[in-house]
């Protein structure tokens, strides 16, 4: 999925030393940040040094041209002295309630391909059917609530044996999570990444390299399912302007049949 983790509380290193770090990670220089804000420079250096408090706006204004994600700029009102801007909503709230049947009917509208709701430590929060077919058969402990999807695909007893090409597609997942811990510094993620990282891996078997790859467009999770290889691409779904973190941290990810053998042998199963 895009990306999407949440980032560290606020700490007393203050506002401008976080707003120097997004601007550093984003390698913007002050000068380029202070006409994207309509500011100057100098007012960007006095905020980021700490000679100037920024008020509520700018810090959301600086957050936005930064590209923040929501729950940073929580932190960083908070490290201004201000109050958060942007609640954080329970999924199971009322208030959420035409959001979780829109989700929902989204991911069964993909049936019969896999389809799931994960947030931002790759918590699944819904899955349709497609995805309950590819996890048949792990083990129970894995599917007990919370599953956690990343967990799920690299643990011994989840899907990895079944994974035909694991060392690449493992290779991807570690990749994804390396960018988003460096980006945000997500304690919770670092944990999970330490914990999935140390997974053995087989040597031989589903998880080494076909000998003759077949030709995809993109990298595909070969997954064994009774009997038949079947070839997913990943497309991950994220809302657009989210004005509330748990939405902000909600990512529809797919898995599309790569080649006509899936699509058939979805069509199939799952009719």
């Amino acid at each position: 999925m895009t990306a999407l983790v949440p980032g560290t509380p606020a700490t007393d290193r203050g506002v401008g030393p976080m707003l120097r770090a997004w601007r550093e990670r984003r390698r913007v220089s002050q000068l380029e940040l202070a006409l994207r804000a309509g500011s100057s420079a100098r007012h960007i250096s006095f905020v980021e040094t700490g000679r100037s408090r920024p008020s509520e706006e700018m810090v959301l204004r600086l957050a936005e041209h930064l590209d923040v994600p929501v729950r940073e700029r929580n932190a960083l009102l908070l490290a201004a002295g201000y109050a958060p801007h942007y609640p954080e909503t329970p999924l199971d709230d009322p208030a959420l309630g035409a959001l979780r049947e829109g989700v929902e009917r989204l991911i069964r509208g993909y049936e019969p391909y896999p389809a799931l709701v994960v947030d931002a430590t790759y918590r699944v929060l819904a899955a349709n059917r497609g995805i309950a077919m590819l996890t048949d058969g792990v083990a129970e402990h894995l599917l007990a609530p919370p599953v956690n999807a990343i967990r799920l695909t690299l643990h011994p007893q989840g899907l990895a044996p079944r994974i035909r090409n694991l060392r690449e597609w493992r290779g991807h997942l570690l990749a994804q999570m390396e960018r988003q811990i460096a980006l945000h510094r997500s304690q919770p993620l670092r944990q999970l990444y330490d914990e999935v990282v140390a997974y053995p891996v087989p040597d031989t078997g589903p998880g080494r390299e076909p000998e003759e790859p077949v030709p995809y467009f993109a990298l595909p999770m070969r997954i064994e399912h009774e009997g038949q290889v079947l070839s997913f691409i990943s497309s991950i779904s994220t809302f657009n302007t989210p004005m509330d973190v748990t939405v902000a941290e909600l990512a529809v990810e797919t898995l599309l049949p790569a080649d006509p053998a899936t699509v058939k042998y979805l069509h199939s199963l799952l009719p």
